[in-house]
Formats: C-alpha cells, structure tokens, sequence
C-alpha cells in the first residue's frame, strides 16, 4: 500500500472504469482521466493535513497497481467517523487482497492516528464488501444512511484487534 502518487494515474483510472468496480460506487459511471487526476490531487492534500486518505494497493511480486483503499471520513465530511474501505480491479478479486487492505487501513487508523473505532459502509446489496468487513472482523451495527443512500454499518474497536 502506498499513498496516491501521479503515477498512479492510469491504472487507477482503468480501475474505476471496470463497470464492477464501480456498480455499487457510482452507478458504473466511469471517470475520465482528468477526474481521477482531481481526485488523486484532492487525496495528496488530505495526505499532507490529515495524514490518512487513499492507497495504491501494489501487488509485491509484480509492482501492477490491483486497487485502492482507504481510511477517510465517511462521505468526505469532516464532522464525519472514519471508515476504510477498498476497491479492486476484477482479475484481483477473491484473493483476499481487499481483506488485507482492510485490515491495514484500520490498523494503521488504530495505531497511527490513535483511534478507538472505525466504520466501514457499503451498498446493501455489496454482498462481497459486507464479506470483507466480516473476514476483517467488523460486526454489523445496521442499515445507515451515508452518501445519501441506505447503506450497510459494519463497526470495529480497537479492542477488537
């Protein structure tokens, strides 16, 4: 996991225009490449004040970039908890990467920014995400509503680790 770079450009784009990627995101809308330049800029700066927003997840053995992940405040609203969340290219799907991703998102939440509880949201009908949030050991706290849609909770303490 490394912290959005301009580099990153190009894969990330080809990542959020798989039209599975993005069912449950924004409707399968893709992004052109100068929106995901935006928004890779608007991460750098959340980097630099916050010291938490997105990360390339890099495959080790072949440096390809197979997705993002996440720890921000929930619809980018300040006043908003914190959640992780992720995002992979299909060929990356089922093989536990997300789960890793997961995990490392709210560990580095717990132990870099001194957290006591993350949150992570999906669409109810992400059946592989609410898996994910599982496997990390989240528990399900309810149906919420964030990015003005009902949206599946999945909580987890600190002292769940």
């Amino acid at each position: 996991m490394e912290p959005f770079a301009i580099g990153h450009a190009p894969a990330l784009n080809a990542i959020n225009n798989e039209p599975q990627v993005m069912e449950f995101l924004t409707f399968g809308k893709p992004e052109t490449p100068d929106e995901t330049l935006t928004k890779i800029h608007l991460v750098r700066e959340r980097w630099e004040t916050l010291n938490f927003g997105w990360w390339a997840l890099i495959r080790r053995d072949t440096e390809d970039i197979i997705g993002a992940a996440c720890l921000q405040h929930v619809a980018n609203d300040p006043d908003a908890p914190l959640e992780i969340g992720w995002r992979l290219t299909e060929t990356a799907t089922g093989s536990g990467y997300a789960t890793e991703a997961g995990k490392a998102a709210a560990t580095y939440g717990f132990e870099t920014i001194g957290l006591d509880q993350i949150i992570a949201v999906a669409h109810q009908k992400n059946i592989a995400s609410h898996r994910v949030m599982e496997r990390i050991g989240m528990r399900f706290r309810g149906v919420e509503t964030h990015y003005n849609e009902p949206c599946k909770t999945y909580v987890l303490e600190k002292s769940d680790l």
